[in-house]
């Protein structure tokens, strides 16, 4: 199907190349047109459509195969490809998913009531703190509300992120295609995230807080045991890093790649500083939330990449071998 298509579109790009050269040419009386191929040593090969003209003679003339045909002006050419049954069903079964998560999340258990007591005794607390690898164990009690607030805030930025590339022509060009992609990755993240939070349990950083300034209502509840893993982090990471991962994409000279990457890791890098700080998560919550939310933002566009990069339409003029100029379209493929 890819092959008619394209076949199809290369016919009727060079009969409308040809036709404006015929209007424009005020010398051409008879002209026949045929159709040449060139074949190279060097691993690829070129189809010239023609509209030659055995009186018309000229200095040859080659165009860059960079250049953007008339068409390409009009409109940048995307490097992914949306398939609404495909994705549809993708974003679909991710939203069911996510929705299914958010039941488990609803109906998760608190803290039974028997391990109560080694959260409140002072020696037991102590040795489940001990308890907990290296990684994680200085987080253990820590609470501050300041740091919960001001941790919504670049998680709400991030999500605006991937929005405010829509001000780049190239992706503007493809604004639906992008829009529903950055959809489909958050669908994907969320689906992992809530899935995962409803299952497993551990409690958060916060329950090991014995101070009083957490009250035990707070601590045994259970949103208090669904610290695994930090689903704050893993979606600000699908957005942020969804966006750098597009605008790469879209533009893979630009020299601002550089500063989108690293916008991309910081912001989430600080909700989950922020996140640890207020108590709500463990580093390696944090650590797998960051690399899932990473992976999803990423790979997600990468999934969707088209399969041709490796061919090449550009216009084409010159002269033959046999001395007679020619316009046309040439079609070029890389092996």
């Amino acid at each position: 199907m890819k092959k008619t298509i394209l076949l199809s579109a290369l016919t009727f790009c060079a009969n409308f190349y040809a036709q404006q050269s015929f209007q424009n040419s005020n010398n051409l009386s008879n002209s026949n047109e045929t159709v040449s191929f060139k074949y190279g040593m060097n691993d690829s090969a070129d189809f010239i459509a023609d509209n030659q003209n055995s009186d018309q003679t000229s200095s040859q003339t080659n165009f860059n195969p960079k250049d953007k045909t008339v068409f390409e002006t009009q409109k940048s050419n995307s490097p992914y490809e949306w398939k609404w049954v495909r994705d549809g069903i993708w974003t679909g079964a991710a939203l069911g998913a996510s929705a299914y998560g958010l039941l488990l999340i609803k109906e998760k258990n608190d803290l039974p009531e028997s391990e109560e007591f080694s959260f409140t005794d002072p020696e037991s607390l102590r040795e489940k703190i001990d308890n907990i690898n290296f990684l994680d164990q200085w987080v253990a009690g820590k609470h501050n509300e300041d740091a919960n607030a001001m941790s919504d805030i670049p998680f709400a930025l991030s999500f605006v992120a991937p929005f405010a590339l829509l001000f780049d022509d190239e992706i503007n060009d493809h604004t639906g295609q992008y829009i529903g992609l950055y959809l489909e990755s958050l669908a994907t993240t969320a689906a992992l995230y809530t899935i995962t939070a409803g299952l497993v349990d551990r409690s958060r950083p916060y329950v090991y807080d014995n101070s009083g300034v957490t009250s035990e209502d707070r601590r045994f509840r259970n949103n208090g045991q669904r610290s695994f893993y930090s689903g704050h982090v893993a979606a600000t990471a699908t957005a942020t890093f969804f966006a750098a991962k597009a605008y790469s994409d879209f533009n893979p000279d630009s020299n601002g790649k550089i500063y989108v990457w690293a916008g991309a890791a910081t912001l989430p890098a600080a909700v989950g500083i922020l996140r640890m700080e207020a108590g709500q998560h463990f580093l390696t919550d944090v650590l797998i939330g960051y690399v899932l939310g990473a992976g999803t933002g990423i790979l997600v566009p990468e999934l969707h990449k088209k399969k041709m990069e490796d061919i090449d339409i550009y216009p084409s003029s010159g002269t033959s071998f046999n001395g007679d100029t020619y316009n046309g379209m040439a079609f070029k493929y890389t092996f």
